[in-house]
């Protein structure tokens, strides 16, 4: 009889063990973030930020995009539903639909209305256009809807998609200096959160000014702090240091905080107080938080990877990570929470940086693609066809076609043809070509997998390396390309021990291994590809 007791309780136990989880799971996306930077600036790193996640979790030191456009919403949805845009259907941050024959946004809900002190169009948002799941709405299914999930980021896509479809709530900063919601989580701002804006905690930063963190002689992994490959910050005179943000704010809006180091500090603020007060990670059912710095963005857009300011956000962000972890280290417990930091696409080397260092590349106006495509149609057909051109997806107007009598395979291949004598072209793809794709075209295996039938276009341009369709300063992203596809992936606390990994790995794999890692259902459109090393304690 003891014998068999004894056998019982080792069931139990085993099963107990087999179904233990974190009391808290933290996602971090940082937007923009290039593996790169965490080499580069490695040396001005302190101790408990990057540091200590890379000393202490598992770096996969070759993760991967694996889809085109790299964009950030396609990015934040790819990471949390383990799949691509061609199955969870956020194909760019914007694009035309041609089902609604208009433009559409990412997280666009006409019927949801703004809650909080945000304007109008600024609140009309939902997570309706995801068509997957996210890890986070498996694990709220999973807890019987008792794990709590909260998303924030100064980005309103940056917050919805990572939370998914049943978050409590998703939170994201207005113009007005408030983090703001849409009734589609509820009716009203919970106190707490109501009471943060009204604290205004973006004022003392924007009183403070932004100047450098530490003394200029430590920024050698930058160029020089006025130089000709950085755009002007609100129209400052000149990009440099210090800049009057009271200025910028008087003449804008609490808005410009976003385009300084001082909108991760204001989120990181905002994500403390959310554990404290909605009480993430206090007992045994898990929560699961997903935050998302949108300043690392703003910044390399306007400045560019080489830029002083750049740097300087990215020292920043390493003590905001450090206060963070430190916070959850008290609040959570060391032990207690299992935390990913990774981002949502990389970055491109400024293009006149290049070709000043002799690579044979420029920037590309989209208006100027455009505009060349009216030209070549108007000369060739006689009517202007195209109906849109965005996120490097070309829409033909089918109904004029029609009424031209004109064939639209032919109409495909003239133009196919035409782009391709473009400098900045490398392939051109049909609809037809995508959606047969074998998967032995490296381009276009990238090309299908952010292709949804009913929201891309009838072709699909491919720039040259190096090319970037955008202005001349600062820099951008969205290509199939190493500069915007590599990113930091590491984990990080519970049950997760230190490592590395070299073998190349693609960013879909995230949400199954959460998903493995805790016990829960698989994202519904994952291909359930998993990254076995933190899978094993």
């Amino acid at each position: 009889m003891k014998k068999l007791v004894l056998i019982l309780t080792m069931v139990v136990m085993s099963s107990l063990q087999a179904q233990e989880r974190p009391k808290l799971v933290v996602g971090i996306v940082v937007d923009q973030m290039k593996m790169e930077y965490l080499y580069r600036f490695s040396s001005d790193f302190s101790a408990d930020g990057f540091k200590r996640l890379m000393g202490n979790g598992y770096v996969f030191q070759n993760m991967h995009y694996n889809y085109m456009p790299t964009y950030t919403a396609p990015g934040h949805a790819s990471i949390y539903t383990g799949t691509t845009p061609a199955s969870h259907g956020i194909v760019s941050n914007e694009w035309f639909s041609r089902k609604l024959g208009r433009d559409m946004y990412c997280t666009d809900d006409a019927s949801v209305s703004t809650v909080g002190d945000g304007t109008k169009e600024e609140g009309e948002m939902s997570p309706k256009n995801l068509l997957t799941t996210t890890i986070t709405d498996e694990l709220r299914m999973g807890t019987n809807f008792k794990g709590k999930v909260i998303g924030l980021s100064l980005k309103d896509r940056g917050a919805i998609l990572p939370a998914g479809h049943f978050a409590n709530w998703a939170f994201w900063y207005s113009k007005t200096g408030s983090f703001i919601s849409s009734t589609f989580y509820g009716d009203k701002l919970p106190d707490w959160v109501q009471k943060f804006n009204d604290e205004k905690h973006y004022m003392p930063y924007i009183n403070k000014g932004w100047d450098l963190l530490k003394p200029k002689v430590t920024y050698d992994e930058s160029l020089e702090d006025n130089n000709p490959y950085e755009g002007k910050l609100y129209n400052s005179t000149a990009p440099v240091f210090p800049y009057d943000l009271k200025d910028m704010y008087t003449k804008n809006d609490a808005g410009v905080l976003r385009s300084t180091p001082y909108g991760n500090n204001l989120l990181a603020e905002f994500a403390m107080k959310a554990i404290e007060k909605e009480e993430l990670g206090k007992d045994n059912i898990t929560d699961f938080l997903t935050v998302s710095f949108s300043s690392t963005d703003y910044v390399g857009h306007l400045l560019g990877p080489r830029s002083m300011e750049l740097q300087d956000t990215y020292l920043r962000l390493d003590q905001t990570i450090a206060e963070f972890l430190h916070y959850l280290d008290k609040t959570v417990g060391k032990d207690n929470y299992l935390l990913f930091l990774t981002a949502d696409h990389a970055g491109a080397e400024n293009v006149n940086y290049l070709k000043d260092h002799k690579y044979n590349v420029n920037s590309i106006s989209p208006k100027d693609i455009r505009n060349n495509l009216k030209d070549f149609s108007m000369n060739t057909f006689g009517a202007d066809l195209v109906l849109n051109y965005g996120s490097f997806n070309l829409f033909f107007n089918k109904e004029l076609i029609k009424t031209k009598n004109l064939d639209l395979n032919v109409v495909k291949e003239a133009f196919k043809g035409y782009l391709m004598t473009q400098d900045y072209v490398k392939r051109v793809y049909t609809e037809e070509e995508v959606l047969n794709s074998t998967g032995n075209d490296y381009y276009l295996n990238f090309i299908a997998k952010g292709y949804d039938v009913t929201q891309n276009g009838d072709l699909i341009i491919l720039d040259k390396p190096g090319y970037i369709e955008y202005q001349g300063t600062g820099t951008s992203h969205g290509t199939t390309y190493t500069y915007d596809t590599h990113v930091p992936a590491i984990f990080y606390g519970w049950h997760i021990k230190k490592g590395e990994s070299f073998n190349k790995k693609e960013i879909t794999q995230i949400a199954p291994t959460i998903a493995q890692k805790i016990k829960v259902s698989f994202p519904n459109g994952t291909e359930a590809h998993v990254l076995e090393e933190v899978l094993k304690d």
